[in-house]
């Protein structure tokens, strides 16, 4: 863009004496100055819709000014640093490249691989203190059984019947004081009645409980197995400085 200046200086003519021939304007000097006024203004931009070349240069804006002025490269890297101020992490779905140099400005180090962020909870001990990390992607699930025990309680007094229609034999498994109703002798444990018929009762025993107990089957696999939340991979970067 080139800027206008007179080569004849047509006001100092005015105060020469009659006669002085370089009070005469010439026709040369009238000439040179059109032509220099047609350069000046063939190299300056329009009012509407201008189409700059080069570098020009305008006032750099305040931040923050969000009225029609012209935004110049400084106004834009300053609204960029106010946006991701040092210690804001920055993402990207795309691109790996560090955003020191897609951005043009801060000192940024990767961050957060292999984890996800969780806001900070001043009531949880686990996320209470800033950059505090935990957790595991794998879950040990370890081989177990249940065992179980108890008894019936007291019955009351009682007996146990035995319905023996058909001739034959029957082992007596107990304690030398049990008895069958209907068979004569005290047989012991092993001893074995040989004859009987109808329905034969065991010999009232008494109050007494029954107890049980066990353990279940073995579960479950002692292994490691990966326990994750739903997820997506992306560039984070954090910036430091």
């Amino acid at each position: 863009m080139s800027d206008y200046t007179k080569s004849t200086d047509f006001a100092s003519k005015d105060s020469l004496p009659s006669g002085d021939a370089a009070k005469i304007v010439k026709g040369t000097e009238i000439d040179t100055e059109f032509n220099n006024i047609a350069v000046a203004i063939g190299t300056k931009a329009d009012l509407a819709s201008p189409g700059f070349s080069g570098s020009p240069t305008a006032p750099t804006q305040s931040t923050g000014d969000s009225s029609t002025k012209l935004a110049t490269t400084a106004f834009v890297q300053a609204a960029l640093g106010a946006l991701y101020p040092v210690g804001s992490i920055y993402t990207n779905a795309a691109v790996s490249t560090n955003p020191a140099t897609l951005l043009g400005f801060g000192t940024w180090t990767a961050f957060g691989a292999g984890r996800v962020l969780v806001g900070v909870d001043a009531g949880d001990a686990a996320f209470d203190t800033l950059g505090e990390t935990g957790g595991s992607k794998d879950a040990t699930l370890p081989s177990h059984d249940h065992s179980y025990s108890g008894n019936t309680g007291s019955a009351g007094a009682h007996r146990h019947g035995l319905n023996a229609n058909t001739g034959g034999s029957i082992a007596v498994l107990g304690s030398a004081t049990s008895k069958i109703a209907g068979i004569s002798g005290s047989p012991t444990s092993q001893d074995y009645v040989t004859s009987y018929s109808g329905t034969n009762i065991m010999e009232e025993a008494g109050n007494h409980n029954h107890s049980f107990s066990g353990t279940t089957a073995s579960n479950g696999t002692s292994a490691t197995n990966a326990n994750l939340q739903p997820y997506i991979t992306v560039y984070m970067w954090r910036r430091t400085a």
